[in-house]
C-alpha cells in the first residue's frame, strides 16, 4: 500500500531566561507560536502553563509528501535558532498516515468512536 499523506509531530521546549513573570513569557512566546503557525504548523502549549522561563508546545503539520514534513520542520528549527540565542530541544516525528493506521489505536484513541467528534458530549 502506497502512503497516502505524512503526518508531522514536533514537540518544542523553550527556555526564556529572561521572563519575570507569566506575561513576559507569554510576550516572547506569542510571536513565535504566529511564525510557526505562518509555517503552517497548527500549535499548542502543551506544558509548563504555569512556569516564567519554560514553555513547551507541540506543533503538526499534515502534507502530501514526505520531503515537504521535513521542509517545514527544518525551517521550524532554523526560525527558533535564529529567534532564541539559547536555542530550542526539538524532537521531530514523521510517520505516514499508512504508518499511523497501521499502528492501531492509542488508548486514548480507542475512547473516540470511528468518526465521532472528540469534543462532543
Amino acid at each position: 500500500m502506497s502512503a497516502r499523506g505524512y503526518v508531522c509531530l514536533l514537540l518544542i521546549d523553550l527556555y526564556f531566561p529572561e521572563a519575570g513573570s507569566l506575561k513576559a513569557k507569554r510576550a516572547e512566546l506569542r510571536p513565535l507560536r504566529d511564525r510557526l503557525a505562518r509555517l503552517g504548523l497548527s500549535v499548542a502549549e502543551v506544558d509548563h502553563h504555569d512556569r516564567w522561563q519554560r514553555a513547551t508546545l507541540a506543533a503538526s503539520l499534515s502534507a502530501s509528501q514526505l520531503a515537504r514534513a521535513h521542509e517545514v520542520a527544518d525551517a521550524a528549527q532554523r526560525l527558533l535558532d535564529s529567534r532564541l540565542s539559547h536555542g530550542a530541544r526539538v524532537d521531530r516525528l514523521v510517520l505516514s498516515i499508512d504508518e499511523l493506521l497501521d499502528a492501531g489505536p492509542t488508548p486514548a484513541a480507542a475512547l473516540i468512536a470511528p468518526g465521532a467528534n472528540a469534543d462532543s458530549d
